[in-house]
């Protein structure tokens, strides 16, 4: 009998150091995904916006994305419906058109990702890749400061001395950057490093107050995560047509929807479609500290590979600035002491993952799909991605 127990312990112990190990490489993996996904989306959308030739039509992409979000989900969708069509068209009939109070309750998120993921083009056009990396972080201090007020949430002490450091960190890069930026755009006229600017930091507005404004109006939904991403790639599509009609309607009637797309656009359109959608799938393995450390990580690739892609030089003013928002993005993942009550996420991903939970024995992803990829997280675009 005590033998028989013996060894019913030692096998559970067994299989509970194989879970370990395999959620410890899942970790790694999920670690790397997050790093890739940040630094290639920013890395490749420069990389296109900085060629000569022929420039793609951003609004176009950013419907395109979209098109290929909401198809994806609704692949998924079909899948887990074990490719019933009547079932699927029912179920997205009811979720849909039936509940049209909860969808309509995405059309304002819906706008401000569309907003956010054009802006980021704009932002990423004219900014050197690193600089955008460091200046695009500011997301995390928006997002802190929605959610404290809208949200009545509290932070820790080592969270507001983050959130001070990232700034300071922030500035510092803007302080080297102007003094280096007529060296840093002149090789291209077409680049402005102010209209670039003044894009991230909207972009950042947007992205902290549309994680908070999502976590507060879908708080305690049940609702799938591959139907809020249909719900919003909805409307992100239809409202991405409106701006690429207002924006660039005249030209893309002469030259096409598809005019500038080479095999390198199209990769970006993926990345930023499918990348966010990867993220998601794998963010439930990564704690928050790892998705600290992955924002941190993909700092520096994006800084490396500025490098040797863009020829972008690397100061002591740039480093110690870039230093200063890794160390913050870090410290502001840290857990909270026991007690203190929770803090907001850092991204609008993270925000969106706590306002629509499933308990569906795994069917279903608890966080929510980012909107920006750069991996940041998204967002649907922005992954609704983003970068």
């Amino acid at each position: 009998m005590a033998g028989g127990n013996h060894s019913q312990a030692a096998e559970e112990k067994a299989v509970s150091r194989s879970q370990s190990e395999v959620n410890r490489r899942l970790k790694y993996i999920s670690l790397a995904v997050l790093v890739v996904q940040n630094a290639s989306l920013i890395l490749s959308i420069r990389y296109v916006r900085t060629l000569p030739g022929d420039r793609f039509f951003a609004t176009s992409a950013v419907v395109m994305a979209e098109i290929l979000k909401v198809l994806t989900c609704l692949l998924i969708i079909l899948l887990q419906k074990r490719f019933s069509v009547k079932e699927t068209t029912l179920f997205l009939i009811d979720s849909i058109v039936f509940q049209y109070k909860d969808t309509l309750k995405l059309a304002v998120p819906s706008l401000i990702y569309t907003l956010q993921n054009n802006l980021q083009y704009v932002a990423i056009s004219n900014l050197p890749a690193a600089t955008f990396q460091v200046t695009y972080q500011l997301k995390i201090l928006t997002t802190a400061l929605f959610s404290v007020l809208m949200l009545r949430k509290t932070l820790s002490r080592v969270q507001w001395v983050s959130l001070l450091l990232l700034f300071a960190g922030v500035a510092i890069v803007q302080v080297q950057q102007e003094g280096n930026k007529e060296a840093s755009v002149s090789d291209s006229s077409n680049q402005n490093y102010m209209v670039g600017l003044v894009a991230v930091v909207i972009s950042c507005l947007s992205s902290g107050f549309a994680g908070v404004y999502f976590e507060k109006i879908l708080k305690g939904s049940s609702a799938s995560v591959w139907v809020r991403n249909v719900q919003l790639g909805i409307f992100g599509t239809a409202l991405g047509m409106l701006g690429l009609w207002w924006n660039d309607g005249a030209a893309i009637a002469e030259r096409g929807f598809l005019f500038g797309y080479t095999d390198m656009v199209w990769c970006v359109i993926f990345n930023q479609a499918f990348g966010g959608l990867l993220v998601a799938v794998v963010v439930k393995y990564a704690d928050n500290i790892l998705k600290g450390f992955a924002t941190s990580f993909s700092i520096i690739v994006s800084t490396v590979m500025s490098i040797y892609l863009f020829a972008f030089r690397v100061d002591l003013l740039f480093t110690a600035g870039a230093g200063l928002v890794i160390g913050a993005v870090y410290m502001y993942s840290l857990p909270k002491p026991a007690g203190a009550s929770s803090s907001p996420s850092s991204s609008s991903s993270s925000s969106a993952s706590s306002a629509s939970p499933r308990a569906d024995g795994g069917a279903e992803m608890e966080a929510f799909l980012p909107k920006a990829q750069g991996g940041v997280v998204p967002p649907p675009s922005a992954v609704h991605i983003t970068a």
